[in-house]
């Protein structure tokens, strides 16, 4: 009859210490590894936080797209005479008195009137005067859109 080997030990093993633990692997951010500061070392500072909030960028959206809003609503409440160059041609769908200046493409049958010259911020028509071809002045003030029109007939 053979006696029992002492309880915790592998009757099998040869030469080995039964009382013997495995190693532990190193582990990031413990000290003496890698990643975690020594002692004595100095401590970095913490990041800073962002510089502009959520609510900043939203405040500045909603300004940028008023401001774009006003801006078309300012272009689409000016008129053909406005808004025409030297050298376009123009259609009246009012009368002499009460002129309604739309602008038409010169090869159209509508033409009836070339600029041939433009004046912003007045509404002296004697300045047509001194522009060589004007037939007929016209003049439009009213909302800060003060601007005057030498036309002459398209034939």
């Amino acid at each position: 009859m053979s006696t029992p080997p002492p309880q915790g030990q592998n009757p099998f093993a040869q030469g080995q210490n039964p009382y013997a633990q495995a190693p532990v692997p190193a582990q990031p951010g413990q000290p003496g590894q890698p990643g975690f500061p020594q002692q004595g070392a100095p401590v970095p500072p913490p990041a800073q936080g962002k510089p502009f909030s959520k609510k900043l960028l939203r405040i500045g959206g909603f300004i940028v797209i008023a401001i774009i809003i006003a801006v078309v609503k300012w272009q689409m409440g000016k008129t053909d005479a406005e808004t025409t160059a030297v050298g376009d041609c123009m259609h009246n769908k009012g009368s002499m008195t009460s002129a309604d200046l739309e602008t038409v493409d010169c090869s159209s049958t509508d033409a009836q009137y070339k600029v041939i010259e433009k004046f912003d911020d007045t509404s002296d028509t004697d300045k047509c005067n001194t522009v060589t071809g004007t037939e007929i002045a016209y003049y439009q003030t009213g909302d800060g859109h003060n601007l005057v029109l030498c036309l002459k007939e398209v034939k």
